[in-house]
């Protein structure tokens, strides 16, 4: 009986230092600090496609976190993701010839908003567009066309072959 007992609560505290670690990685992998309603200054950049991005998520600049992305709609008349990214205000001297591509922090990480410095002397003020952007990359297209073109190599080798052994 006394045993049974400590099996028992062996497991149990094992259940429960699984449950807090498993508490601790969710919000170390969800930490956002969020601080919308602060002095800054908002862009936009629209993109073809935006992947899993979500509101809240960091917009950097060389690896610095300058911004949050604010609001996240869709464009009807040009069928592309509008995304308001909220600049904070030190960083008000970034040209305006800038690019904005969408990454992703690590094999599982969130996706984010990195901008790319241009050469421009002009700066962006507060509601431009940045004009030059790079969408998501998604996996599931990268997979499928390296399947269609292995599928379409594998069609082609073995055209060739009938045609050499006729």
């Amino acid at each position: 009986m006394r045993h049974a007992r400590a099996i028992e609560f062996s497991t149990g505290l094992f259940a429960l230092l699984g449950f807090a670690a498993l508490f601790f990685l969710i919000t170390q992998i969800t930490n956002r600090e969020i601080h919308f309603g602060e002095a800054g200054y908002q862009l936009l950049a629209k993109f073809e496609n935006i992947g899993s991005l979500k509101v809240g998520a960091p917009v950097s600049m060389s690896g610095v976190t300058i911004g949050r992305i604010e609001r996240i709609e869709f464009d009807s008349t040009e069928y592309k993701a509008a995304v308001t990214l909220r600049i904070e205000s030190r960083y008000n001297k970034i040209p305006d010839d800038s690019d904005a591509s969408i990454f992703t922090a690590g094999l599982l990480g969130g996706q984010y908003i990195g901008i790319g410095p241009g050469g421009s002397e002009t700066y962006f003020k507060d509601q431009d567009q940045i004009h030059f952007t790079q969408s998501a990359i998604v996996l599931e297209n990268l997979i499928s066309k390296f399947l269609f073109s292995l599928a379409g190599k594998d069609k082609q080798d073995s055209q060739g072959a009938e045609a050499k052994t006729e």
